[in-house]
C-alpha cells in the first residue's frame, strides 16, 4: 500500500540556501511539482520568512496561501538558522555561515524528523540546496531520495565539483596560483583563471564559506539526483560529462508561469512600483540596473558609475540597496546626481526585477551577472552589460559575453571609469554592436522556449527526474515511504 502511494503521490521536503537568489528558484520548482501532482513541504528559515513578511503590505504566516487556492498540495514551515531574528546578517556575514556550517543542520534534522513522523502522504524525497554540507546525512537518516538543486549554471557546479582537478594542476590553493588557461575540466572548453568563481580565485581559502564549499561538494557526489536551473542546449558539453557521474537534469529555466509576478511572495525587501514612470517612455530607450539582493559595490565604482550615466544621456531605472557599498555607508552617490538625472532617471530601493524588465520601454540591464537575472534578461530579449561582484558571477559573465554572446563587460579592466561606462553603455543602447547583442538574445529566447515546450529537453528531464524520484522513493525501506 505504501510503495503505491509512493509511486502515485511523491512527498518532497524542499529547503533553499537562505539568499534571495536560492529562494527564488526553490519556490518556482515547489509549485511547478506541485502542479504535476508532488505534495511538498517547504521549509524556510524563520530569519527569511520575517524579512518576506516586512517587505510584504499584507504581512502572512504562509507564504504558499494564495498558491494553494488552485488546488496545491504545498505546506510551508520555518526553521531557525541558529541566530536571533535582529540578527544583521549581512553585516555579520562570517558569523552568519558559521552557523548554516555548524548549527543549522541539527535544526533541520529535528524538523525533518518531525515532518517524516507525522506527514500524510509519506514523505519521499529531500530537495535540498547543494550549497548545504548536510544533506546526504539527513536524507540517509530518514531514508529519503538525495535530491541536490543547484540554482547556477552547470559550468560552475562542474568547477567546484573538480577542486581537486584544480588544486592538484596548482590553479587553486597554492600561495602562487597558475595564470595560464585550464584546459583539464571534464566537459569544458579552456578558462582563465579570472573567469573562476570568486572564492577560487581569493588567497584565503579558510573563511566561512571556503569551508562550505569544500564540503558541501564532498556531499553532493553522494546526492541521488542532481537538478540544475540551467538549459541543456546551452550548456552541451558540461552537462553530457556531469552526466558520466551522476543522474543529472538540466530543467531550467525555473521560472513563475506565464513569467509574471508570482503568486508567492520571495522578495526580502519591499518592492516599488517603476510601471508608472516607465510607460511614457520611448521602446527601448531605459536602461534597467541592479546588482542583486546580496553582493556589495565599491564607493568609487558607484560613483563612476554614476558619473558615466550622467556622460551616456541614456535615462534609467536604478535598483540602489541602501546597503550596496556597506550597511555603515549609505551616502555613496555624487552630490547632486539626483538632481540633475531626475527628468531621466528613477532610483529605488528595490523592485519587482520581472516586471521592470519585460517593459517594453527597458532596453538594456546593467548587471551583476546573477543567474536569476541573466535568464529573466534575455527571455526579455533584453541585452546585457555585465559587472560582476562575487562568486558564480565571474563565471557567468564569461558565458553571457563569451561565448553566448548576448553582453559586453562593462570595464575589461579595473578600476571602473566613467568614460569606459558611458561608452559601453551607448553601445548597449544603441548602434551595430546594440543590434547585434538583441539578435543574438532573440536566439537565445528561442532556445529556451524550446526546451520549455512540451517535448522539450526542460520539460523531458523535468519529467524523466519526477519519474526517478517515484522509482526510487517506491524501492526506499523505513521511515521515509511508510514502511
Amino acid at each position: 500500500m505504501a510503495e503505491n502511494r509512493s509511486l502515485q503521490n511523491p512527498h518532497a521536503i524542499v529547503i533553499p540556501y537562505p539568499l534571495q537568489g536560492h529562494v527564488i528558484p526553490f519556490v518556482h520548482l515547489a509549485i511547478k511539482l506541485a502542479t504535476k501532482g508532488f505534495t511538498i513541504t517547504f521549509i524556510n528559515t524563520q530569519s527569511v520568512h520575517h524579512q518576506i513578511s516586512k517587505s510584504q503590505a499584507v504581512a502572512g504566516d504562509d507564504i504558499f496561501a494564495e498558491a494553494r487556492k488552485s488546488g496545491l498540495d504545498i505546506r510551508y514551515t520555518t526553521v531557525t538558522d541558529g541566530l536571533p531574528l535582529g540578527f544583521d546578517r549581512s553585516l555579520n556575514h562570517d558569523q552568519f555561515m558559521e552557523c548554516v556550517l555548524h548549527v543549522f543542520s541539527a535544526h533541520v534534522d529535528e524538523l525533518v524528523g518531525e515532518i517524516v513522523l507525522r506527514s500524510d502522504p509519506p514523505v519521499t524525497c529531500l530537495i535540498a540546496d547543494t550549497f548545504y554540507v548536510w544533506p546526504s546525512t539527513i536524507a540517509e537518516k530518514y531514508k529519503l531520495v538525495n535530491v541536490s538543486f543547484w540554482t547556477e549554471p552547470a559550468l560552475v557546479l562542474t568547477l567546484y565539483y573538480h577542486l581537486d582537478l584544480l588544486r592538484e594542476n596548482g590553479h587553486f590553493g597554492t600561495r602562487d596560483n597558475r595564470k595560464d588557461s585550464i584546459d583539464y575540466i571534464p566537459g569544458v572548453e579552456p578558462i582563465k583563471p579570472t573567469d573562476l568563481m570568486s572564492y577560487l580565485q581569493a588567497s584565503d581559502i579558510w573563511t566561512p564559506v571556503h569551508r562550505i564549499i569544500y564540503k558541501a561538494f564532498a556531499d553532493v557526489k553522494r546526492a541521488d539526483l542532481i537538478i540544475c536551473n540551467t538549459v541543456q542546449e546551452l550548456e552541451p558539453e558540461t552537462i553530457s560529462a556531469l552526466n558520466q557521474k551522476q543522474p543529472f537534469y538540466a530543467i531550467g529555466p525555473v521560472f513563475p508561469v506565464g513569467f509574471t509576478k508570482s503568486s508567492v511572495a520571495t522578495s526580502l525587501w519591499p518592492e516599488s512600483d517603476c510601471t508608472k514612470w516607465l510607460n511614457p517612455r520611448p521602446y527601448g530607450s531605459v536602461l534597467y540596473i541592479s546588482f542583486g539582493s546580496y553582493a556589495h559595490a565599491s564607493k568609487h565604482d558607484i560613483v563612476e558609475i554614476a558619473h558615466g550615466l550622467l556622460l551616456s544621456g541614456v535615462s534609467f531605472v536604478w535598483v540602489l540597496r541602501p546597503d550596496i557599498v556597506s550597511s555603515d555607508d549609505t551616502d555613496f552617490l555624487p552630490v547632486g546626481f539626483e538632481e540633475n538625472t531626475k527628468d531621466r532617471g528613477v532610483i529605488v530601493p528595490w523592485c519587482c526585477q520581472i516586471d521592470v524588465i519585460s517593459h517594453p520601454a527597458v532596453g538594456g540591464f546593467l548587471t551583476h551577472c546573477g543567474w536569476n537575472s541573466i535568464f529573466e534578461s534575455v527571455w526579455c530579449s533584453v541585452p546585457l552589460l555585465c559587472f560582476p561582484l562575487l562568486t558564480d558571477q565571474f563565471t557567468n559573465r564569461k558565458l553571457v559575453v563569451d561565448d553566448w554572446k548576448v553582453g559586453l563587460n562593462l570595464c575589461e579592466e579595473r578600476p571602473v571609469t566613467r568614460e569606459e561606462v558611458a561608452n559601453k553603455i551607448n553601445r548597449l543602447m544603441q548602434g551595430k554592436t546594440s543590434d547585434e547583442l538583441r539578435k543574438n538574445t532573440k536566439k537565445m529566447r528561442k532556445t529556451i522556449e524550446e526546451a520549455l515546450a512540451t517535448d522539450g529537453s526542460s520539460e523531458r528531464n523535468f519529467n524523466q527526474f519526477m519519474n526517478d524520484v517515484k522509482v526510487k522513493g517506491s524501492k526506499s525501506n523505513g521511515i521515509g515511504t511508510g514502511i
